[in-house]
């Protein structure tokens, strides 16, 4: 393995570590956002939290109780507009968390087998293969700044209204 490889595989697994921590804990604030829809303390709000395992479930839980009638306006929408962010987000961790990895013996660059069937018409489709390349890796780096941005206006808001912390 020549060490121009393993650099790049090394900036991958960190880049995709930072990825994560920087996902989950910024999912972790739906907790706050859930404890304040709801009038629950936060540890009920964890229970409900964990209690979902998914990021999509958990973000369609706080867009619900955001949307529930009554709720006024300057409440829902913030909350709204930080759930949007996280779906979006979400894509490319989503991308990098469930794939496994190859590499290209060519270009020495990684590849991510996407681990999904994509059913057609009269077929399926197995495992997308995508190049690692710098595009990729400045993506990552992108999501991961944008996730600690998302991370600090989500705690802004929940400050401001109050929510439990």
């Amino acid at each position: 393995m020549d060490e121009a490889f393993e650099t790049r595989f090394d900036r991958l697994i960190l880049l995709v570590g930072r990825l994560n921590y920087m996902w989950t804990n910024t999912e972790s604030l739906l907790i706050h956002l859930i404890a304040g829809l709801t009038g629950a303390n936060k540890d009920v709000a964890v229970i409900i939290f964990l209690t979902l395992n998914t990021t999509r479930a958990r973000i369609d839980l706080v867009e619900r109780l955001a949307k529930m009638e009554g709720r006024p306006a300057e409440i829902r929408d913030p909350i709204l507009e930080h759930t949007q962010r996280l779906s979006r987000l979400s894509t490319v961790r989503n991308k990098y968390n469930h794939c496994i990895y190859s590499f290209d013996m060519e270009s020495g660059n990684p590849k991510t087998i996407l681990m999904r069937i994509a059913d057609r018409k009269t077929d399926i489709k197995l495992g997308r293969e995508d190049t690692v390349d710098e595009k990729a890796m400045k993506e990552i780096e992108n999501v991961v700044a944008q996730l600690s941005t998302a991370n600090r206006d989500i705690w802004n808001l929940i400050k401001q209204l109050g929510f439990p912390v």
